[in-house]
């Protein structure tokens, strides 16, 4: 698991920036440690640099474009390392070339260790009075140095690869994988939809500017290819068949004699790879890696799908939507030309060169590696190499068209819907409510007078979060059952900074994204993975927490709109999804006079009645129906004998509704309930929640009107 301890903090915060920077190159030498200096001198091939180089580039960057020309008295440690180690930066002057970077025994692997002290001396003294116009400046810097320590460790397998003696960089065994059952594919629906960075939080220039895109139905892998599976590609002849390949790719392999990704070797028949850890036997159940944008589009021919573009993938890892590895692994090739977003524009000066003159010839890689660093994966990151690179942490994740179901975007809707208008007294279930339209509209009510609930517990959370923090353990996830604006989720968020991720859980993919985009640029330490999803089925937690002790949090008496079996059933999923040894903190209204619950559903703006009636305007927008929704008015009724509240929507006239071409007839006042929201007392929750096998161990009630925070821990 990765946790994102190095990722870009809000400008404001210097203190945190020092702390990072040094962090960050601290990093870099630790990484470089386990190396000789010889180790560190020699360049394998024209397109890796020697370690050495790496340490004393990333110097030159802070050296160059921060302290020589914002840190008054400052003095180049020596100025011919302004040659030797620029990159690619013409308007700075002539460099070295880059296929000889590996015959420069000198400077010494000492005297760039001493260059790069010299470096962070005089970057301590302008962090310590950093002006917030370089704020970023030295974030890009810090990120470049974060680029670089992945090249490092790109390159230093490329040249032991290259050694007879086969080093490993780090003797140990490598991890293991559990065995996989067969791809399954994520639908996707067609739409316009945003993607790249908007501007919360740190984004290379290359992420900007946030966009429009128009895709298609399409479906998604739900899971890298893996090694067993290349190895049947490559049984069925997959490098000795023209058709599969590009002619660019075909050319490649006939010139190169490529037969398998690099670093496999075959050896009496046993296939084995070559890895940081050293020579290995081939893990079949490990994702493929090492593999060029020409191999994987052989692959996707051959298995009849097709590679993602990069839209494509960056939109459904917003959604979340199951998928699995989409960080951590490898970077995935997409079929996506490495090109400028509609209005971009490279930033003024030398830092302009950093991205912008790169968008030829190469094509885009979306995720992160197992060597990518932890924090500097983002949904909206766009890796870029050229086609025929393998010494990449490369790896590939199908897609696939699919036909266009966009008036039938759920099955499960369709179905619940039928059948809910189908019986004898016609029911919808409160689930449906929160499409992007719906939960706009409840953070409205959220906000009318008369509805206490969302208040009187953020006035709780506020009063208890120091005290439920405590029980929260380090390193824990978060996961949250139903997100919205997350306005609750923040108070947690603060008072335990030792969460390290949050797993916002929502039927919702717009409401989802909005949240999440929300606490990006907020919590930028915090690894954000959204999950699109009906909590009240099964579901799996993402992989990329796997590490992270849970602990779940169902806010805003949800939990009142099951029936009570349906309540027990859910928190025993909960309990299964989050684990024996987890914890639940639940808001549950408690029981109080009719009057004061009455009002809360009915309020006099007719926010409520609004958000009632929506779920009429999805059936009309989702499925073909023909609600005329002034037709329909809206109830709120308090039933003291099951202790709930219930909403009605109530035909005041006769009439016959279509939805999928079926007719549905509603007589004068006949009634349709979209919801029920039990109330509770401590007594009466704590049974419920015995009878899923929870224990409460803990109980915050408010002041009048009355709410509670239930902690649940799971019970022997």
């Amino acid at each position: 698991m990765r946790l994102p301890c190095n990722a870009p903090v809000p400008a404001s915060n210097a203190t945190y920036l020092h702390r990072l920077y040094h962090r960050v190159r601290a990093k870099s030498e630790v990484l470089a440690a386990p190396l000789s200096p010889e180790d560190q001198t020699v360049q394998s091939m024209p397109d890796a640099s020697p370690t050495k180089w790496h340490l004393a580039h990333t110097s030159w960057f802070f050296e160059t474009f921060l302290l020589l020309p914002h840190k008054p008295g400052y003095q180049a440690f020596d100025p011919a390392f302004a040659y030797l180690f620029n990159s690619y930066y013409e308007a700075l002057g002539p460099r070295h070339p880059r296929p000889e970077r590996g015959l420069l025994t000198r400077p010494s692997a000492d005297e760039v260790l001493a260059y790069r002290a010299h470096v962070d001396d005089g970057m301590d003294a302008l962090l310590h009075d950093l002006p917030p116009e370089l704020a970023p400046l030295v974030e890009l810097g810090l990120a470049h140095e974060e680029q670089h320590q992945e090249l490092l460790l790109m390159d230093v397998l490329h040249l032991f690869s290259r050694s007879p003696l086969a080093p490993a960089y780090r003797p140990g065994p490598p991890p293991s994988y559990p065995a996989l059952g067969p791809i399954s594919w994520m639908t996707m629906p067609s739409g316009i939809v945003e993607v790249g960075a908007g501007g919360e939080g740190f984004a290379f220039d290359n992420e900007t500017p946030r966009h429009k895109v128009y895709l298609q139905p399409y479906a998604m892998a739900d899971r890298l290819v893996t090694n067993g599976e290349w190895l049947a590609f490559m049984a069925d002849e997959g490098y000795n068949k023209p058709e599969l390949w590009l002619s660019e790719g075909w050319a490649k392999v006939q010139a190169e004699g490529w037969q398998a990704p690099l670093y496999w070797q075959c050896e009496d028949g046993i296939w084995t790879t070559f890895s940081l850890e050293g020579k290995r036997p081939l893990d079949l159940n490990a994702p493929v890696v090492h593999i060029s944008y020409y191999e994987a589009w052989a692959y996707a021919q051959w298995a009849g799908a097709r590679l993602p573009t990069e839209a494509e993938w960056e939109h459904a890892a917003v959604l979340g939507a199951e998928l699995h590895d989409l960080y951590g692994e490898a970077w995935q090739w997409t079929r996506s030309a490495y090109d400028a977003y509609p209005g971009f524009h490279p930033s003024a000066g030398a830092v302009g060169e950093y991205n912008g003159k790169f968008m030829v010839g190469q094509m885009t890689l979306r995720g992160g590696s197992a060597v990518t660093p932890a924090g500097h994966t983002r949904a909206t990151y766009r890796n870029f190499f050229p086609p025929a690179a393998r010494w990449v942490f490369s790896g590939l994740r199908l897609a696939k068209d699919v036909a266009d179901e966009t008036a039938q975007i759920s099955e499960d809707f369709a179905d619940d819907v039928i059948q809910g208008l189908s019986g004898q007294h016609k029911r919808l279930s409160p689930k449906y409510f929160y499409d992007d339209a719906g939960s706009r509209l409840f953070e409205a009510v959220c906000r009318t007078r008369e509805y206490y609930p969302t208040r009187t517990e953020l006035a709780l959370l506020r009063t208890a979060a120091a005290e439920i923090a405590a029980y929260i353990p380090d390193g824990a996830a978060l996961v949250e059952f139903g997100s919205g604006a997350s306005l609750k989720t923040r108070l947690l968020l603060d008072a335990a900074p030792q969460l390290a991720a949050y797993v916002p859980v929502d039927i919702s993919p717009d409401a989802l994204e909005r949240a999440t985009a929300s606490l990006r640029s907020d919590y930028p330490a915090l690894l954000l993975s959204p999950l699109v999803g009906d909590f009240s089925s099964p579901l799996s937690l993402p992989a990329d927490i796997h590490g992270c002790p849970p602990i779940g949090f169902f806010p805003g008496s949800t939990i009142g709109n099951f029936t009570p079996d349906e309540a027990v059933a859910f928190l025993g999923r909960a309990r299964t999804l989050l684990g024996s040894n987890a914890q639940f903190l639940v808001g549950a209204d408690l029981v109080k006079d009719e009057a004061t619950l009455v009002a809360a559903y009915d309020d006099a703006a007719g926010v409520t009645a609004a958000f009632n009636r929506n779920v009429l305007a999805r059936i009309n927008r989702e499925l073909g129906g023909d609600f005329d929704l002034d037709s329909f008015a809206h109830r709120a009724v308090w039933n003291a004998e099951a202790q709930r509240m219930e909403m009605w929507l109530i035909s005041t006239r006769e009439q016959t509704v279509h939805v999928l071409g079926k007719p549905f007839h509603f007589a004068q006042g006949e009634g349709l309930h979209t919801e029920n929201s039990h109330k509770f007392t401590p007594a009466s929750f704590t049974e419920l929640a015995g009878r899923a096998g929870w224990r409460v161990v803990r109980t915050w009630i408010s002041p009048e009107p009355q709410f509670a925070l239930f902690l649940l821990t799971a019970s022997d």
